[in-house]
């Protein structure tokens, strides 16, 4: 056989071409499920949504629309004759703070129902399944969700409502119960407004997670907030008077009332009775997350 034919073998000293071969990767990096995680992914889901985006522009809207509309109408007469027509005003009086937020009986319907549909939008078109898959230990969804939307529902509609006074201020010139927001106790009321309709988000989710139906957390959602008061009237006036300051909408409106009425709670109070039944929905809805299945 010529010389030419004979095939050489890797010279001694030297490493052959093949195990220069980078090895295939066998494992793939793992990350571990974090609260932080899970929040920011939270946080993405949201605002990927275009329903969070109208949804939020709609309540800050109606919470500016009703509150400018209603100091701009303002007659001294017709509120002698017909009550206050602003839900926050938590006493016999009208004030320049109870007329800014008329609106928040609207956006506490539209933040509410954000928080509804964030949380049982899910259960709708199964996505649930993938989250849960993602998160097994459950309960930080239910906890990221709440954390993502309480905080953005407090400060858009708090800026909301600075804007609703603001707005309305120059059509209450010349009347008694102007204010400015240098006045005793306004920034608290407006700040209170904000805070309200941070937990009544807030108070959607748990609802949506506890029920886990867009429908039914809803139709709750309305009846607690606006129905339960209504049918409570119902009731032996002994009894009503004991209640009704506890029932979620009339606590909730107790914190950003500018004066306290005889029958309803303190800023305060009010303030620690609705964040309990925020806090007793979200214990239901956590207990049921965790003990069924998706």
């Amino acid at each position: 056989m010529p010389a030419t034919a004979l095939r050489r073998g890797p010279r001694p000293g030297k490493r052959s071409n093949l195990s220069a071969a980078p090895e295939p990767t066998t494992s793939a990096t793992r990350y571990r499920v974090t609260g932080p995680r899970v929040l920011h992914s939270e946080w993405g889901k949201f605002w990927s949504l275009r329903s969070s985006w109208i949804t939020l522009g709609v309540a800050v809207f109606l919470l500016i629309l009703f509150g400018a509309i209603a100091s701009y109408t303002y007659s001294p007469d017709a509120v002698a004759t017909s009550g206050p027509p602003g839900p926050g005003s938590g006493g016999g009086d009208s004030d320049a703070v109870s007329l800014a937020l008329t609106g928040v009986s609207f956006a506490q319907l539209a933040v509410g129902v954000l928080g509804v549909l964030l949380a049982a939008g899910e259960y709708s078109t199964g996505m649930i399944r993938s989250t849960l898959a993602a998160v097994p230990r459950r309960l930080p969804v239910l906890w990221s969700k709440a954390a993502v939307i309480g905080p953005i529902a407090l400060v858009l509609t708090t800026v909301g409502a600075l804007a609703a006074f603001q707005l309305g201020s120059p059509g209450l010139d010349g009347e008694k119960i102007a204010l400015s927001l240098s006045d005793d106790g306004v920034l608290r009321s407006l700040a209170g407004a904000g805070l309200y309709l941070g937990l009544v988000a807030v108070f959607g989710v748990a609802l949506g997670v506890l029920l886990r139906n867009s429908a039914g957390a809803i139709a709750a959602l309305v009846g607690v907030l606006l129905i339960l008061p209504g049918l409570a009237s119902l009731l032996p006036d002994s009894w009503y008077d004991t209640l009704s300051p506890y029932f979620p909408s009339n606590a909730g409106s107790a914190v950003y009332a500018l004066h306290q009425s005889s029958d309803a709670l303190s800023p305060g109070a009010g303030l620690a009775v609705f964040a309990g039944w925020v806090a007793l929905t979200l214990a239901g809805a956590a207990y049921r997350l965790r003990k069924t299945d998706a």
